[in-house]
């Protein structure tokens, strides 16, 4: 693979610490959400971090695929849920992903083609693949 950009973020402190990207645009604290045993606050998560990631890179793929096959995606929206859990098999955790897309306009078959066509092509959606369960929605 040829690089053509890298991100490079440094994280102090892990889930109750901070992270800044190395150009300075990316800066926030951690905070451990309550229900995972931590103090709450108003900092972010690696959780709320991904999904953010993770579908700013989707709705750009959706974007593409619609674009190739003629269909204006303009108003598009797209939701990630990142859920974290208990990963039975080792005592440590796991995730899963449900992404909710909703393509206002587009013939619903055409649509869910296009969710498809974009999971398919998204570079997020290929590094999970495999690898954590992945739900696709479209939603109205």
């Amino acid at each position: 693979m040829k690089t053509l950009y890298t991100a490079t973020v440094t994280v102090k402190g892990g889930r109750t610490g901070s992270l800044e990207s190395s150009d300075g645009v990316l800066k926030l604290d951690l905070s451990m959400p309550e229900s995972m045993g931590g103090q709450g606050g108003s900092g972010s998560n690696p959780e709320q971090l991904f999904a953010a990631g993770y579908g700013a890179c989707f709705a750009s793929a959706l974007a593409n695929v619609a674009e190739k096959a003629g269909v204006n995606a303009e108003n598009a929206e797209v939701t990630h849920h990142v859920g974290i859990g208990k990963d039975e098999s080792d005592g440590g955790f796991k995730l899963a992903v449900e992404i909710d897309v909703k393509l206002p306009g587009v013939e619903r078959s055409q649509a869910q083609d296009l969710l498809h066509k974009a999971h398919d092509f998204c570079p997020y959606s290929k590094a999970t693949r495999g690898n954590i369960e992945v739900k696709l929605n479209l939603v109205e």
